[in-house]
């Protein structure tokens, strides 16, 4: 069973979205793939030998990359208010 709910889902994008019904920006979309990528981390260091879990976390941090890599292009402030509210980057 996952930690991952779908009223914690609602409650991460009820905080990072820009209009009321914003489900799907740059920003919502890297703080619900941040949020799975810590569930995940937890459940690894847990389950060690979990190789498909693995594999899935690993896909999850290279499309969040790819996202704040967009939003780093396209909106500078964005991005740098992003992390730091998500404490992603030093």
């Amino acid at each position: 069973m996952s930690s991952f709910t779908a009223a914690a889902k609602a409650q991460v994008i009820k905080t990072y979205r820009r209009a009321k019904e914003d489900t799907g920006s740059s920003e919502v979309q890297i703080a619900l793939l941040t949020t799975r990528i810590e569930y995940l981390t937890t459940h690894l260091k847990a389950h060690t030998h979990d190789v498909h879990t693995r594999h899935g976390l690993t896909n999850l941090v290279s499309k969040r990359r790819r996202l704040m890599t967009y939003l780093k292009r396209v909106q500078p402030q964005t991005y740098r208010e992003l992390i730091k509210k998500l404490e992603v980057r030093g």
